[in-house]
């Protein structure tokens, strides 16, 4: 069952309880969880800064076409990017908050999986030799199947 959400405040008197209680690996693993969030979010806002000052100008002077193939692959593959990255923040948050003691091997997956399909999003296949797709197919399959069997497996578990 979900926890109830927390205030910032009460995440961190929740955490001054529990640091006594935790060894120095546990420390020092939320301190780099913490640091790493506080990076992440960093890039996530300048990137997200950069797509609005770069993008919304354009969109409202007509000087671009969102519904032009290419422009919508580069919009689109800028999105998808931001969308990576939050979910890498919200893995290592989840770190941060001992809802987990370290990053989970489905969210890695699913990192992946977001990047190959973001890959294919931003792909030209005109220029890419059929080789590469075929092998970006192949590892999108092999991420399925394992983020299919790791779910299958959390599924089962009480």
């Amino acid at each position: 069952m979900p926890s109830p959400r927390r205030s910032p405040g009460q995440l961190l008197q929740e955490t001054r309880e529990h640091w006594p209680l935790m060894n120095h690996y546990e420390r020092f693993e939320h301190m780099v969880a913490f640091v790493l969030s506080v990076i992440i979010a960093l890039v996530i806002a300048l990137a997200l800064l950069q797509l609005l000052t770069r993008v919304v100008p354009l969109l409202v002077t007509g000087s671009i076409d969102p519904l032009d193939h290419e422009v919508f692959q580069g919009l689109f593959g800028m999105i998808m990017t931001l969308l990576i990255a939050l979910e890498f923040k919200h893995s290592i948050i989840r770190v941060a908050l001992r809802r987990e003691s370290i990053v989970q091997v489905k969210t890695v997956v699913l990192i992946a999986l977001l990047a190959l399909s973001r890959k294919f999003i931003v792909l030209n296949s005109k220029v890419t030799e059929a080789q590469t797709i075929a092998a970006l197919a192949l590892a999108t399959l092999v991420l399925g199947v394992v983020y299919w069997l790791l779910r299958e497996r959390d599924d089962r578990l009480p």
